[in-house]
């Protein structure tokens, strides 16, 4: 059975009650690789069911959510039964509205068959990997590394008569460069929507150049450096702030979003330098679904939502603050505007430098690669801490020196923003702490006044 038969079945089976249907086909290809070898390769395809039921009654509106993967045509009746029982079981839901019918969204090509994706989306990229990885063998590097690409098609209906329906392709590729020894480490990640835009030959060329810089050593003490961070470790901090940015928590006082003695920052300035931080379902290479798909409720999503058209929108303008990610519900409560959630992030500031030229203009600074393991230490200010990796390195009167110590860093997104001493060129990047999660990001490099490297680490 077809998704959209799926949906119009679980429909028809709720028996005129309001309901939500949720159905997915996704495919996905993959190649992995260890010391200049491919190591395997394979596809897989995955379906999954998800109906929202709601029972209204006079004490309030209830919603049950029942999610199941591989259903067989015979049990889909079985889920939404299950959906209309968590319902009628549940709590009256504080974000209930009306669903939405079929003006709310453009359907899409509702008929054709679901994308597949297969091995050959890879297969261009397979022959410039194994080019690159003889290259690396030749010169003593080894390559590890995985490329992935994933093409997922959603089908959603409500009873209200809204049919949409959004193709979503994601792809990333992660590169590790080890020296012969493997006393060196280096890594640049890519994301993409089909592999024609990855240029690993060029990917192969920077891991080498940064392989190079480490083999002088230099040890340095924890303290506040002035730091250059690569669009990949940009995008983990500023997603982090996107996660954050929730309009309910910070009208509740719970956040660094929220204003002292009521209310949100909504207007403050966060940067005095002109920078923008945004999201649009139609960004040229981030595209995302243009309308909400929510599989459950949370405090600035709602399963009522489904549907809602997104546009454009941006979260940080000109450096203030300009709107929180909020469901219809909790934007009324913060009194704001409804603006959810968007699965791509862009930050801007009109122009810049490449990473080059900010190198070349330092005098002395650190230059990182990227970010992992980010905490939250604390909520109210937005406080980070982590652990850099793959590679810090040293810049003295524009040119690098050698690579230096990892460090333990505590640091605020928020409060990094307002010592930004400069904002590169902007261009896509792949998020390496939250690439499992979020993949689509285009990011400039930034000069960040008095980072806190909290302790020197030992992690490699």
């Amino acid at each position: 059975m077809s998704p959209q038969e799926t949906v119009e079945r679980a429909l028809a089976a709720a028996n005129g009650g309001d309901c939500v249907v949720i159905a997915e086909e996704a495919s996905t290809a993959n190649l992995r690789w260890a010391g200049n070898t491919l190591t395997t390769n394979g596809v897989s395809q995955t379906r999954q069911l998800t109906v929202i039921a709601v029972d209204k009654r006079a004490d309030g509106v209830r919603a049950g959510v029942v999610s199941r993967a591989g259903v067989r045509d015979d049990q889909i009746e079985e889920v939404v039964r299950a959906a209309a029982k968590a319902a009628a079981d549940g709590t009256p839901a504080k974000d209930a509205g009306d669903l939405l019918g079929a003006s709310a969204a453009d359907p899409g090509s509702w008929e054709e068959p679901p994308g597949r994706t297969d091995i050959t989306v890879l297969g261009d990229f397979a022959a410039d990997l194994g080019d690159a990885m003889r290259a690396a063998d030749g010169a003593g590097r080894k390559l590890y590394g995985f490329a992935e690409h994933e093409l997922r098609s959603t089908f959603l209906g409500t009873s209200a008569g809204l049919r949409a329906r959004h193709d979503q392709p994601t792809g990333r590729l992660e590169l590790n460069a080890k020296s012969a020894d493997m006393t060196r480490s280096a890594w640049a990640g890519a994301s993409t929507r089909d592999f024609a835009d990855v240029d690993i030959a060029a990917m192969d060329a920077g891991l080498a150049e940064r392989l190079g810089w480490a083999r002088r050593r230099v040890s340095l003490d924890a303290g506040r450096y002035e730091t250059l961070l690569p669009p990949t470790a940009v995008a983990d901090l500023l997603i982090y702030l996107y996660w954050s940015a929730g309009a309910k928590e910070a009208t509740e006082g719970r956040t660094v979003f929220s204003k002292p003695g009521g209310g949100t920052r909504v207007g403050d300035r966060l940067s005095a330098l002109p920078v923008t931080l945004s999201s649009d379902p139609a960004a040229a290479g981030l595209g995302c679904a243009p309308f909400v798909i929510a599989h459950t409720s949370g405090e600035d999503s709602s399963v009522f939502d489904n549907g809602l058209p997104l546009t454009r929108t941006e979260w940080i303008s000109d450096g203030a603050l300009t709107a929180l990610t909020s469901s219809r519900h909790s934007a009324t409560l913060a009194g704001l505007p409804a603006t959810p959630g968007i699965d791509n992030l862009t930050f801007a500031s009109g122009g810049g430098a490449t990473l080059p030229e900010m190198i070349a203009s330092t005098k002395r600074g650190l230059l990182l690669t990227c970010l992992w393991y980010i905490r939250t230490v604390d909520p109210q200010t937005l406080l980070l801490t982590g652990l850099t990796r793959d590679g810090v390195y040293l810049v003295e009167n524009g040119e690098v020196t050698g690579a230096v110590n990892n460090f333990r860093f505590n640091e605020s997104p928020v409060s990094m923003l307002g010592r930004l001493a400069e904002v590169g060129a902007t261009e896509p990047t792949l998020p390496r702490e939250w690439s499992d999660y979020f993949t689509r990001a285009a990011m400039p490099p930034v000069r960040v006044e008095g980072f806190n490297m909290s302790s020197v680490s030992q992690a490699s």
